[in-house]
């Protein structure tokens, strides 16, 4: 049977965990690159692919598997080396209350917004965007015009917020809500995390299991869009941001940045 096919983007937050679980499972795959710069996702002939428009999408043996979840079971089941089952801590990292893509955008307040306006993240909703747009007016995509729709809406919303075009009490929900998110992410961080790790150093034991593949890349986004560039300026910027960090979660980005696959799904240690 030929290789696994991995649809991925090296900026993509939960791309990453397919690209750390390949050399821990000892699995060799080929890549296709999906420019979310250029909405490429949205491509109609991508969503025969994955409906759900998102990356990562890993194809094999005929068949498509279309969220990280299902990307991380499937490479597990066809690997020889055995890892620590998943458990319901993947289902959290998951939940949009602490979505690390909406961090991204999160603004508390009117000071944080001319920050998040006048940065990459604006510059990467407004391309997307005009290139969604695109994508939606062609015949191909007539079939999927809701789908098309409804991403439109959510997105033109976003871009609204950043470019000081929406109503107030648009704004003032989303303050609200990039409030909310930073307080859940706080709470992930020092009370789920380090309960879901028992001895350590991973949630999976002396070497990373399922559960890890989600949250180191989940971590990974939180650290950088807190500031740090590199690997190992990770505990000190989110110390920074959140206050002290607990023990466990300190080993365990340690754990995670002194690993083969840690330096290959993050090269040259550049979070993103």
């Amino acid at each position: 049977m030929s290789k696994p096919i991995l649809y991925t983007f090296p900026g993509s937050v939960w791309a990453a965990a397919p690209h750390l679980a390949l050399p821990e499972l000892g699995i060799d795959a080929d890549f296709s690159e999906v420019n979310l710069l250029e909405a490429a996702n949205f491509d109609p002939e991508f969503l025969k692919l994955n409906p759900n428009a998102t990356v990562p999408t890993l194809t094999h043996g005929g068949k498509s598997y279309r969220s990280t979840a299902e990307v991380i079971d499937y490479l597990a089941s066809i690997s020889s080396t055995k890892v620590a089952p998943e458990t319901s801590i993947t289902k959290v990292v998951h939940e949009e209350r602490i979505d690390p893509n909406f961090a991204l955008y999160a603004a508390r307040n009117d000071e944080e917004l001319v920050q998040v306006s006048g940065s990459f993240s604006n510059v990467f909703t407004t391309t997307r965007l005009g290139h969604l747009k695109r994508y939606a007016a062609t015949p191909e995509a007539q079939a999927n015009k809701p789908f098309y729709d409804g991403r439109i809406t959510k997105l033109s919303s976003l871009h609204a917020v950043l470019n000081g075009q929406a109503a107030d009490d648009a704004k003032q929900g989303f303050f609200s809500t990039s409030t909310a998110l930073w307080d859940n992410v706080k709470d992930f961080l020092v009370e789920t995390l380090p309960a879901a790790i028992a001895e350590g150093p991973f949630i999976g034991g002396a070497r990373p299991g399922m559960d890890d593949f989600h949250v180191a890349v989940w971590l990974a986004r939180i650290a950088w869009v807190s500031g740090a560039q590199k690997s190992e300026e990770g505990v000190s910027v989110l110390e920074k941001r959140f206050g002290p960090l607990p023990k466990k979660v300190k080993a365990y980005w340690a754990a995670w940045i002194a690993r083969d696959s840690w330096v290959k799904a993050y090269p040259e240690n550049a979070l993103h």
